[in-house]
């Protein structure tokens, strides 16, 4: 039970799923409506939709890693759930961080189970970044909260010591 205006963790279980969805919405549309390497240009020079593939992480790092991708995904998973149970009511917003990272986690983990790579397709061509999708989004923005939710953070004081523990 939760105290009323309180956020539950179905709430963020709910938003990641919300973004998994979004996610492998958009990904099927660009499987299935475009071919390979096609670009579609929504501003000219600025903002693409590319239709590529990434077998590897960010910036295409490790290639061909699938099995390992895989495995630290699920584990990223069941430690960011495992996490949201225990997390205190009282820091909300490093919990919808962590359901932002775990609906990107999740979008990308099931590309790569089902095609052995992901689907990117959001080219932003005026600052030549590599080609990313939703879940990308989602991760990097959850994690951008979570840094600020840290250095918001006051710094924890350090206990003194019991007296004569100095002599251990």
């Amino acid at each position: 039970m939760s105290v009323k205006g309180e956020p539950t963790i179905f709430r963020y279980i709910l938003v990641a799923f919300v973004i998994l969805a979004l996610d492998q919405w958009t990904k099927w549309l660009v499987v299935h409506k475009m071919d390979l390497y096609q670009t579609i240009p929504l501003w000219e020079d600025v903002f693409h939709i590319t239709s590529h593939r990434n077998r590897g992480a960010a910036f295409g790092i490790l290639e061909n890693q699938q099995w390992l991708f895989i495995l630290v995904t699920v584990l990223v998973v069941v430690g960011i759930l495992v996490y949201l149970v225990r997390l205190k009511k009282s820091q909300p917003l490093l919990s919808w961080s962590l359901a932002l990272i775990l609906g990107g986690a999740l979008g990308n983990l099931l590309d790569r189970i089902r095609w052995g790579e992901v689907v990117d397709f959001l080219d932003f061509r005026w600052i030549h970044y590599p080609i990313f999708n939703v879940a990308d989004s989602s991760i990097v923005v959850g994690v951008g909260i979570m840094l600020l939710y840290t250095l918001r953070q006051p710094e924890e004081k350090e206990e003194p010591l019991a007296k004569g523990a100095e002599d251990l």
